[in-house]
């Protein structure tokens, strides 16, 4: 390992490096307390422009804001190496692990969601790059102005070693439309049916090149409204490795155990890989936001991944759905897919 960049271990504490720690903020360069950038109403704000070899190691970013749903609103873009298209393109409370347009005090290992009421936002997933590093927010709330408050902080080395793949984040809303329940016992449409290709799976991930999937959060609104059992569950995750065909290679047994829980639950729970931040309403009503980090474990991928899980048991229910997943990969990287504009991020009402 190159002493310019060890790993996060406390092992790694003791290991000198070649480098120099730098930092982009929102400080007030008059010396003054106005430590906050404003980003009018339709406008972009770069953040930060870095050039040279580095890797930005820690993002802490709070905003001032009373608009509805103003997490889905923003955007958060990343570009390495003065690449034209995004290797992130998400909305900003998505990206930092809740969905829905809420934010909650929750940690995991690379995000978390700090206090006053989950609105320190912070990200530790390394972030290289060789030649330059560009991060902007796009304010596309219509008449409300933000005010935004970052820190950015990373490193910077003589030279990056060429084996580091960049950082990606892709984000994807799609309310999933399943089979007709009329005639069906509540067991028959929970249960039952066959899915043998994975076809009409919700699609969390699809990249093309060499790389590793290191994780994702899910939200899932329960829209179907009935006084059954309600478990939104039972959908498998399925994940396609090189262009493989059905069965793949890693094909799970449901969608609480691809977040490594079980029995339906019903129980908030967070931890350094994987949580349960909101677990939704009485019979799994409204909306649960799960998260799954492969730190330990990068699903490896050497031409192409398609990171899938089906919408209910054989893909039956119909609910909305929408995800963030994170991964690394040598550039270039597949266009990310159109970001949908913001009347289509809205979540839908409780």
């Amino acid at each position: 390992m190159r002493n310019d960049f060890p790993g996060s271990s406390l092992r790694d504490l003791a290991r000198l490096r070649d480098c120099r720690r730098k930092r982009c903020s929102s400080y007030d360069q008059t010396g003054a307390n106005k430590d906050f950038v404003v980003i009018p109403a339709r406008e972009d704000r770069v953040l930060c422009g870095i050039h040279g070899s580095g890797c930005i190691n820690h993002i802490w970013m709070t905003t001032e804001c009373n608009e509805p749903n103003y997490l889905r609103r923003i955007l958060l873009r990343m570009y390495w190496d003065n690449e034209t298209s995004p290797s992130v393109e998400v909305p900003f409370g998505d990206f930092f692990g809740i969905g829905h347009g809420l934010r909650k005090n929750y940690w995991s290992l690379p995000l978390s969601m700090s206090p006053q009421d989950g609105r320190g936002f912070n990200c530790f997933f390394p972030m290289p790059f060789n030649d330059a590093a560009r991060i902007l927010v796009s304010n596309e709330m219509e008449d409300a102005d933000l005010v935004f408050y970052y820190y950015i902080d990373y490193e910077e080395y003589p030279s990056l070693d060429p084996g580091l793949a960049r950082f990606h984040a892709q984000w994807r809303r799609e309310i999933r439309q399943g089979i007709d329940e009329t005639g069906m016992t509540n067991e028959e449409f929970e249960f039952e049916g066959i899915n043998l290709t994975g076809e009409d799976n919700y699609v969390i991930l699809e990249a093309e090149g060499r790389g590793q999937y290191v994780g994702c959060n899910l939200n899932v609104h329960n829209l179907r409204i009935t006084d059954e059992w309600n478990w939104y569950g039972e959908g498998d995750d399925m994940i396609f490795i090189d262009g493989e065909p059905f069965p793949p290679s890693l094909h799970g047994t449901g969608t609480e155990d691809y977040f490594n829980m079980a029995y339906c639950p019903e129980q908030e729970y967070l931890s350094p890989y994987h949580g349960l931040i909101y677990p939704g309403g009485p019979n799994w009503s409204g909306k649960i936001t799960l998260y799954r980090f492969h730190i330990e474990d990068p699903v490896v991928f050497q031409k192409s991944i398609r990171v899938t899980i089906e919408h209910g048991h054989a893909n039956r229910r119909s609910d909305d759905y929408s995800s963030t997943a994170y991964w690394y990969q040598a550039e270039p990287h597949k266009a990310l897919p159109p970001i949908l504009p913001v009347k289509d991020r809205l979540p839908l009402p409780d």
